[in-house]
């Protein structure tokens, strides 16, 4: 009973800042498509054609890469197959996109989603390595990105202090992981710990602390027991990057009159990532797409249009893959409501450790 009135809670808590972020991006959104011009925006997509299906099918590849490296982060005598991974990816990124403040339910749907296949705790454990591998890689090409826009691109004064940004975060981020993983710092016992000593959760501590503590190390344990998969997973990771970089291409060569550069469309890629990762709580990136993409555009000289379509064309192939994801949920006999519960319980059960005949 408690379990479902703090569920409601965190419910209610959430509902608020997600109509919210919902409804600033979608003035954001319609903002930038009139300011682009609605006309024009709509005959650079018409001139896609039949291009929208190759860009369908290399935004679909990027999820079967993902879902990849993650069955490769799973330890005996655990596994799970490539096309399983794939489903609960594309029904991750479906509620991670359509819930208010998705970003923490993402990755807990798609535990949830194996449970038939694999117990709950690996699941958790081997997405959490796999995320590390990804950010890894993000690291690396963001850096790279702004790195190449501060060398080569005369910036505005709000461009170049982001890119300065990014380096200067990229390099912290790498040093205070490095400290990390070498230390192998707890920090999910760590922060149970703290809680503890100010009171919350004290009859369950000692069962939360061992679960959390078994999480931690599956994830460092990995790094020591299987380092010949280090390379897949981060070819895998580099993958990932490497087909947005052609996805930009061929979208940016279908819309616009200026021919595209390989340079231009990894620009592009680049952005994409950050304001993917700054604004996962904004439902598609409603608007914050359109104004980043749309002034890297006009950096490179495309024009704002071109780069507001380019966001739109990302929309569109996100509510494609979104529909599928939906289609996979309902015939399970689950709704996108059933599913953010689930997701809950998983967080839940990890933490609280009621996973005991799982591990």
């Amino acid at each position: 009973m408690s379990q479902e009135v703090n569920r409601k809670s965190t419910s209610r808590r959430f509902a608020p800042a997600g109509i919210v972020f919902a409804v600033v991006g979608a003035a954001l959104f319609a903002y930038f498509v009139w300011r682009a011009g609605p006309s024009e925006i709509w005959a650079n997509i018409s001139k896609m054609g039949a291009g929208f299906a190759l860009v369908l099918v290399l935004s679909g590849a990027r999820f079967a890469v993902r879902a990849w490296a993650w069955t490769l982060c799973f330890e005996a005598p655990h596994r799970l197959s490539v096309w399983e991974a794939f489903k609960a990816h594309l029904v991750g990124d479906t509620a991670g996109n359509i819930i208010s403040l998705g970003m923490v339910v993402s990755e807990p749907t798609k535990a949830a989603m194996v449970r038939e296949r694999v117990p709950l705790l690996p699941a958790v454990a081997a997405l959490a390595v796999e995320n590390l591998f990804y950010m890894l890689s993000v690291v690396v090409f963001l850096f790279c990105g702004a790195a190449t826009l501060l060398l080569i691109f005369p910036l505005t004064k709000l461009l170049w202090w982001l890119s300065v940004g990014i380096l200067a975060g990229v390099v912290v981020s790498v040093g205070v992981a490095s400290w990390a993983v070498r230390r192998q710092l707890r920090f999910l016992t760590a922060a149970l710990s703290w809680a503890n000593r100010r009171g919350l959760g004290r009859g369950s501590f000692e069962r939360r602390r061992v679960r959390a503590a078994a999480l931690e190390e599956k994830v460092y344990g990995f790094h020591s027991r299987h380092r010949a998969r280090f390379m897949p997973i981060l070819f895998l990771q580099t993958a990932f990057h490497l087909l947005g970089v052609a996805e930009a291409y061929l979208t940016i060569y279908l819309v616009s009159a200026v021919p595209p550069t390989l340079l231009a469309a990894f620009l592009f890629e680049t952005v994409n990532r950050i304001i993917n990762i700054v604004f996962k709580y904004v439902p598609l990136r409603a608007g914050v797409d359109e104004l980043g993409t749309g002034a890297l555009a006009s950096v490179l000289k495309f024009g704002e249009t071109a780069g507001v379509t380019l966001a739109i064309v990302r929309k569109a192939r996100m509510v494609f893959w979104m529909s599928i994801g939906v289609i996979l949920l309902v015939s399970r006999g689950l709704s996108l409501r059933a599913v953010a519960a689930e997701a809950e319980r998983a967080q839940q059960a990890v933490t609280k450790g009621s996973l005991e005949s799982e591990v």
